[in-house]
């Protein structure tokens, strides 16, 4: 187990945040005041554990989940079940767990129809390299990103796995300013789910 999760578990134990409690899972950079902020890379997070491992939170005393352009940083199948086991596990009875993942669907639909304003875009935005100068450039960048992207989304897929782990009323939400990164805006599918009553 990594050091850096092993000390963050101690200092949990120790420092145990009161409830109920806000998840921003794999914050990277983007620190949300209000919130327990978690990264296991970045020196900023509140807490740097390793989320793919189990959670060191209690039983029910979350009340919302939140990770953004995280989710596909997982391996699927394998560490995105573990992920939404410990999730429900952690969530009170009607919590929330809320996420935006990089817009599959979009960027499929953008390469069939030879869209290629959307590639365009997609390079002037940062978002894809610049060596990215074909669509499937960009197709294989959004898929793979480098080593770092494991698996793909889209609406119909993340509500099917969730629905699998246990979840209720998922559904494709618009972007929310007080929540979300707007520099993602374009470019992300964002999709909630309630742990059951």
């Amino acid at each position: 187990m990594d050091a850096r999760h092993r000390r963050a578990r101690r200092e949990l134990a120790r420092n145990r945040p009161q409830g109920p409690l806000r998840l921003h899972l794999g914050c990277g950079p983007t620190l949300k005041q209000g919130w327990v902020n978690v990264d296991l890379e970045d020196p900023g997070a509140d807490y740097r554990l390793d989320i793919r491992r189990d959670w060191p939170f209690e039983d029910g005393s979350v009340d919302t989940i939140y990770s953004e352009h995280f989710f596909e940083h997982l391996e699927y199948p394998g560490e995105v079940e573990s992920f939404l086991r410990e999730a429900l596990r952690v969530l009170r009875p009607g919590g929330r767990r809320s996420s935006g993942v990089p817009d599959t669907e979009s960027i499929l639909s953008a390469y069939a129809s030879k869209n290629g304003e959307h590639f365009d875009s997609a390079r002037e935005k940062g978002w894809h390299p610049t060596w990215c100068d074909t669509p499937l450039h960009s197709v294989n960048y959004h898929f793979r990103q480098g080593h770092e992207h494991k698996y793909a989304w889209d609406f119909e897929t993340f509500a099917r796995v969730l629905e699998q782990a246990g979840f209720t009323r998922t559904s494709e939400r618009e972007y929310d300013p007080e929540l979300d990164n707007e520099a993602w805006r374009a470019g992300t599918s964002y999709v909630d789910g309630y742990k059951p009553e």
